[in-house]
Parts: structure tokens; sequence; C-alpha cells
């Protein structure tokens, strides 16, 4: 195994060495990567938050990068404001597309803290709450958002194809399995 670095852009990470595979994830530009093998220009990688898949081998380098996560102050439900009206894109990252628990696992990173990369990951990481309050996570099968208080809720919504904040639809509601805490 050797650590690389993505390069300076945005880094598909998909389920098979093909580039029409599923994009399960994408590595930002300098994060660190773990390469486990390598053949025919891919190079299956596990990103810092043990997430495996299969990145172009090209798009990998050895430079050095500065520190890629600093700890600071904040608060994860800002940090997931910030990409509100960014259009869904499943294993997406970033403004230009981002899915629900890319959504959570951003807000968080952007605050210097790894969380898991999906919902049921993120579910079994956090800690169960039974009356949830504002920065909470609400847990479904397949799909995970942030409880703002009062009925609300802050997500990556495939159906409205954003980021967006609204009402719990009581199609999401009914389909509650559990609030979490980080």
């Amino acid at each position: 195994m050797s650590r690389r670095r993505s390069s300076a852009g945005l880094t598909p990470i998909r389920a098979e060495p093909r580039d029409d595979a599923e994009q399960v994830t994408q590595a930002l530009p300098g994060e660190p990567l773990e390469v486990e093998e390598e053949h025919d220009g891919w190079a299956r990688v596990r990103t810092a938050y043990d997430y495996a898949g299969w990145a172009r081998a090209g798009a990998l380098g050895n430079h050095p990068a500065p520190d890629w996560l600093v700890a600071r102050d904040g608060d994860p439900v800002e940090e997931a404001r910030a990409y509100l009206g960014a259009p869904y894109e499943w294993g997406g990252m970033t403004e230009r597309g981002i899915d629900c628990s890319g959504l959570v696992h951003m807000a968080y990173r952007r605050l210097g803290r790894l969380v898991p990369r999906d919902a049921d990951q993120q579910e079994a990481a956090g800690r169960p709450v039974e009356d949830p309050s504002r920065g909470d996570l609400a847990c479904y099968d397949g799909h995970i958002a942030f409880w703002l208080s009062d009925g609300r809720i802050l997500h990556a919504s495939g159906t409205a194809g954003r980021v967006i904040e609204e009402e719990h639809p009581p199609e999401l509601a009914r389909r509650v399995r559990a609030y979490v805490r980080f």
C-alpha cells in the first residue's frame, strides 16, 4: 500500500474500475488516499474516512499538501446551509453536486471533523436521541437530513434535485428510523 493524494481537481471514486461505473464518492483536491492496488490505469483507494473505491491512477499524485483537515469552531447546520441550492448528485461532495450523506459529511468536514460518508454509517456512528434538537440527524432508509427544530429539515433532496430547507414532508416523517447526534 502507498499513500497518495488526489490531484488538483475533483477525483471521482467509482464502485468499479470503469468510467461508467457508479460514482460512490469524490476525493477533493489534496485529499490523502491509501492506494491498495493498481492495474490497467486504475487504483483501488481508501479515503481517510475509510471509504473504498476506484480512481483513475493518473488523478493521483505523490505531492505533499498542507494539512487538509484543520479543526475549527462552528455549527454544522450553518456549514450545510452553504450548500443550499446545490444540485443533487449521487456520490457528490461539492457545491457543484452533493448527495444527502455527502452534505452531512462535508458540513462536519468543513469544521475539521471526519464523520462517515454514507447515511447508514452516519446513523451507526451517532448517539441515538429521543427528542431531536437543532443539528441532530434524522435517519431514514437510505436517506439522512439535518433536523432544524420546529418540524423543519435541511437535506440534499433527490426529489427536489437540490439542497433544500423545508417542512418535514409527511412521506419522510413516516420513514424516520432514528434521530442521532454526533
